[in-house]
């Protein structure tokens, strides 16, 4: 795994408004680092570029805005690029005395990876002596192959800064490259500039302090830590009855992952998968939940939402699930046990108003509640013995007496969960065929606390004679088991 610098582009710079040029023109997959140094008296930030994601921005160097002293600001935005990527603009305030802005484009590659994350910190030098220090702010997790990106952006433009070092404890860099040191006279001034290193050893959660030689200036540094990202997410339809989905995300470990939601997407509908909201997985790796409630005969894909120690958010996709049936099914999510039905019938769905009515004067006044969810008599049968006694079986075991009904092509006026009040099974004694009447309410799905069940012990008694035919087959982890397809 190996990041490269690829180059950097030509700075551009104004008084407001600039729009920096690529080395070279972008392929997709390389990342973008827009590094901006700017001056202003109201101390703007520059405007996020179309397209781009600021990673961070930092003012400081003490005193008052002026030529040559004062305050300066360091911005950095990134983008991944896609291929043909237009030119960025940003700018700040026009029309201000003294204002500058300058900026630069550089380009990165990766050798392996899911893609790219980057956190930022950042510092200042408020003393105009022969050293440039600014020992940065926020602390970052450094890890062996993360790159850095050191920017500044100092008061008087006049002052080169010498060999760039960087510095954080327990943490090997390996010698700073330096690739830009730019006078700008614009306004009054500022002086842009960068250089690159990488972590050949050590790991620890630090905030570094940058440093270089200079004749007599103060201003700010910012630093992007960059990494070739490993977290994913991947989705798989399992081979059981009915049909479910195991999503398992892993490598969150080496991103600096925190939090993590699962979501269902289907069109442009998001819905979090059932106990996968906001978990906790602080030194966890991987995150394995199952969606048992996923509508059938469309497509389906899956999104984490993961946040890092920095509380930065990063999204990753899965790839598409069909969940296909040859009937209707009910079903618990929570147990994983399910019924092929037919809806033959869901004649009315019955609305309630406690209401009371008042006649006041001649004028009849009305004072209702709200009005309820849904009720009714939905009608299914089912064709086989097996089929029946399965239906049997959700019924009588229905967690919290719930239980939820799917169209064999996902219907809005069919797929819903349902509270289970009476049922009244109709046989015919001639064929396995057998009607159901099931009086029901709609109402909310089972408690988020329930997670679905991806296996159960008969699954594994139903495959493995003894402890020691499961350990032979799992000589890895636990984790090979919560993501083993046990309807295969």
């Amino acid at each position: 795994m190996t990041i490269s610098y690829l180059g950097l582009g030509a700075t551009a710079s104004s008084a407001d408004t600039v729009t920096p040029a690529y080395s070279a023109t972008p392929t997709a997959g390389q990342l973008g680092i827009l590094e901006v140094a700017s001056g202003h008296p109201t101390d703007s930030v520059p405007s996020t570029p179309s397209g781009w994601t600021l990673a961070g921005s930092f003012s400081g160097g003490g005193g008052t805005f002026g030529s040559n002293v004062g305050p300066r600001r360091i911005t950095m935005f990134v983008r991944e690029m896609t291929g043909g990527d237009a030119q960025p603009t940003t700018s700040i305030p026009s029309g201000s005395t003294g204002s500058v802005i300058a900026g630069a484009i550089s380009l990165l590659s990766r050798s392996a990876g899911t893609g790219w994350r980057w956190a930022w910190t950042a510092g200042e030098d408020t003393t105009a002596d022969s050293t440039f220090s600014a020992a940065c702010t926020t602390s970052l997790t450094w890890a062996v192959g993360d790159f850095a990106w050191w920017g500044y952006s100092v008061a008087d433009s006049a002052s080169g800064l010498g060999t760039a070092t960087i510095a954080a404890t327990s943490i090997t860099f390996d010698t700073m490259a330096g690739h830009l040191s730019a006078a700008v006279t614009t306004g009054y001034g500022v002086r842009i500039g960068a250089a690159s290193t990488a972590v050949t050893a050590g790991s620890a959660t630090v905030a570094p302090t940058v440093t270089a030689n200079t004749s007599s200036t103060t201003g700010v540094a910012g630093v992007l830590r960059v990494r070739e990202a490993s977290a994913s997410i991947t989705a798989t339809a399992q081979t059981v009855d009915p049909p479910r989905n195991l999503l398992s995300v892993t490598g969150m470990l080496a991103d600096d992952i925190v939090t993590a939601t699962i979501y269902r997407e289907v069109g442009s509908t998001q819905t979090a998968v059932r106990a996968a909201s906001n978990v906790d997985v602080t030194g966890t790796d991987a995150l394995v939940r199952v969606d048992a409630e996923q509508p059938f005969g469309v497509a389906v894909t899956y999104t984490a939402d993961l946040t890092d120690v920095n509380g930065i958010a990063w999204t990753v996709t899965s790839s598409s699930i069909t969940s296909t049936v040859d009937s209707d099914i009910i079903s618990d999510a929570i147990t994983g046990i399910g019924a092929h039905v037919h809806v033959e019938a869901w004649a009315d769905k019955r609305r309630t108003r406690d209401a009371t009515v008042h006649n006041v004067n001649g004028r009849l006044v009305v004072v209702g509640k709200t009005r309820s969810t849904a009720q009714g008599t939905v009608t299914v049968s089912t064709d086989t013995k097996d089929d029946g006694d399965a239906l049997s079986d959700v019924l009588t075991g229905a967690t919290e007496g719930t239980v939820m009904i799917r169209a064999q092509t996902s219907a809005d006026g069919v797929d819903n969960y349902l509270a289970l009040l009476n049922d009244d099974e109709r046989r015919n004694w001639q064929t396995p065929y057998r009607e159901w009447d099931l009086d029901i309410a709609e109402t909310e799905a089972w408690p988020d606390v329930l997670e679905a069940a991806g296996f159960t012990l008969q699954d594994i008694a139903n495959n493995y004679a003894t402890l020691q035919d499961l350990a032979d087959a799992f000589p890895g982890t636990l984790l090979d088991i919560a993501t083993y397809d046990f309807g295969g």
